[in-house]
């Protein structure tokens, strides 16, 4: 037609459903809308920065509109399929070989959607990368997490958020803008996956795993290979005390305990089922709390491509954030004290939505997003290592696993949140905070891990942090002791 957007937004403007509805001419610059029922068989899109999207070379639009989230459904099928059966798989046959099949899988399911050009071909490709989603990053964090010493752990798992994520979640925008496609940006997406294949020549088995599982000789492999590339010596007495160590331990809780610890073992003992079912409603509160915060970028004035790109730069100082304090206050006070400033800043960013003009106040809008998605960040990221350290070893991939699929169940509420802005637009803010107010208040009731012995049986989980106070933080009672130590110096 060789008209702009701004040409044919004015001749639409009197058409109601005007992305779908034809017409049978134009009179003085205003579109005359046919009187049947037909529909169109052709559209003009306008690509944000020219990238084709898989709706616009598809044309599921209008009547097909509903066809991107079929598929997207089936993502989401696909991520709880999968997380858990890799997290059954990671306490069965080793963190390593299912974290290798999940990342695969991913890939394999990316590579297959960039070839489909029907819904059936789309929904299954869709399904088998989703069984993916978090999962192989949920391993890698656990693999990790159990190698490191409780002084690394902060530091080595926080690091590798703070600036691998953070450097992904920028540059994929402009990736996508700069290839242009969405079929080649599958491409691109699905090759550094392969990259597990090597894996297995440069990573280990979990050491506490294989010790769990009773493969001392294993166990003592892996863990002469670490100190040798840590240009360690450890003499053989020692690794001999260590087993015989364990040997013993196992051994005596067998016979403690003749039943196989499994996830729905965390629920037969009071403790253990009180800070199960807290962490499956946190991972729900944190879960809907991020995706929505992290999904919420329309109508701000800016491209949502480059919002996205420049407010993902909050993950760098959020992991350093971490990194600084949650060895100082405690995994308690960081997951407790995160939830509570996000609530904060994410009502204060809803009601400035609501009363400012989103094209006039781009850049303060564009900052208080940015804060959000960093207090939504380390509430997200304080929360996988306080889980973790709660979770038994035994049992900790099956109920990491589970615990994340019950927070990804809730992300599909993260629409109908945002859809809560049509009746008050400082809404969805409203009750995200509400919600991560009440996940604050949850975390008093957990147990603070930080320098203290892991629990790594479920008859370890039940008895730790027993007696301990709910208001128990190693930041203040330090400081209360320090004080005591002045007032009396013979204490």
């Amino acid at each position: 037609m060789g008209l702009s957007a701004e040409d044919l937004r004015s001749v639409y403007s009197n058409v109601s459903h005007s992305s779908c509805t034809p017409l049978q001419g134009v009179i003085n610059g205003t579109g005359i809308p046919l009187d049947s029922a037909e529909l169109c068989q052709d559209w003009i899109f306008e690509r944000e920065s020219g990238y084709e999207s898989l709706t616009t070379e598809l044309k599921w639009v209008c009547d097909k509109s509903h066809q991107p989230a079929v598929g997207q459904s089936f993502f989401f099928l696909g991520s709880v399929v999968g997380t858990i059966t890799f997290g059954f798989l990671s306490d069965h046959i080793g963190r390593l070989p299912a974290m290798l099949m999940a990342t695969l899988s991913g890939a394999t399911g990316d590579f297959m959607t960039s070839f489909v050009h029907t819904l059936p071909w789309f929904a299954f490709s869709r399904f088998v990368s989703g069984l993916s989603t978090d999962t192989m990053y949920y391993l890698m964090y656990i693999l990790v997490f159990e190698y490191l010493s409780p002084k690394r752990r902060t530091f080595g798992l926080n690091i590798i958020l703070a600036v691998f994520y953070c450097f992904g979640l920028m540059t994929s925008p402009w990736a996508a803008i700069w290839i242009g496609n969405w079929r080649r940006y599958l491409w691109l997406a699905s090759l550094p996956a392969l990259g597990v294949l090597v894996y297995p020549l440069l990573i280990c088995e979990s050491a506490q795993w294989l010790l769990t599982k009773k493969k001392y000789d294993e166990a003592v492999a892996c863990l002469k290979r670490v100190a040798k590339f840590n240009g360690r010596q450890v003499e053989d007495s020692v690794f001999a005390e260590f087993v015989k160590h364990y040997r013993e331990k196992m051994n005596q809780q067998t016979q403690v305990n003749k039943q196989r610890d499994t996830f729905l073992g965390m629920f037969r003992t009071p403790r253990l089922r009180r800070f199960t079912l807290t962490l499956l409603l946190k991972s729900v509160i944190i879960t809907l709390s991020y995706d929505v915060i992290n999904r919420n970028m329309e109508g701000l004035g800016t491209s949502p491509f480059k919002l996205f790109s420049l407010t993902s730069s909050v993950y760098l100082p959020a992991g350093f954030a971490i990194l600084l304090l949650q060895n100082r206050i405690g995994r308690k006070g960081m997951a407790c004290g995160a939830l509570f400033v996000g609530g904060i800043i994410t009502a204060v960013t809803g009601f400035l939505i609501a009363f400012l003009d989103p094209k006039e106040n781009a850049i303060l809008l564009a900052c208080m997003v940015a804060l959000g998605r960093f207090g939504s960040t380390v509430s997200y990221d304080a929360e996988i290592q306080y889980a973790a350290e709660i979770i038994p070893t035994s049992v900790r991939g099956q109920a990491v696993s589970n615990i994340h699929v019950v927070g990804l169940a809730s992300s599909s509420l993260a629409f109908y949140v945002i859809y809560l802005a049509q009746y008050y637009k400082p809404l969805p803010s409203i009750f995200i905070s509400c919600l991560m107010f009440f996940g604050a208040a949850l975390c008093l009731s957990l147990p603070e891990t930080l320098h203290k012995k892991l629990p790594e049986s479920l008859a370890d989980g039940e008895v730790f942090a027993m007696n301990e106070s709910c208001f128990y933080f190693p930041c203040f009672y330090k400081r209360r002791n320090g004080l005591r130590k002045h007032a009396d110096p013979q204490v």
